[in-house]
């Protein structure tokens, strides 16, 4: 029987601390992945976001650029709402809206 050979992802990801790093990461990518498409869909840009949203332009510039950026939900609904997404909750069937 042969040995099958990991790869690096599975490697890594059966380090449990790597493992959270790569999930932190991953959904702050899924985030400005989101908020750089739907800017673009809007035409809206940065500075329009952040009047339209009260949110400072640094912030959504270091959020667009994955730079570590610790925001609250309430600042996450804020910049999703005028760009015509709403953030929620949902556990089975119940969906709560988090709204700004």
């Amino acid at each position: 029987m042969k040995n099958k050979m990991k790869s690096t992802f599975d490697r890594v990801m059966s380090d449990s601390e790597q493992k959270k790093k790569f999930e932190k990461e991953y959904v702050q990518f899924l985030f400005s992945e989101l908020l750089l498409e739907a800017m673009d869909e809007e035409h809206m840009s940065v500075r329009a976001l952040s009047k339209e949203s009260g949110i400072s332009t640094s912030v959504i510039q270091n959020m667009r650029s994955m730079k570590p950026t610790n925001i609250t939900i309430k600042t996450m609904a804020s910049l999703l709402k005028p760009l015509g997404y709403q953030l929620v909750a949902t556990k089975g069937r119940r969906t709560v809206k988090l709204t700004a």
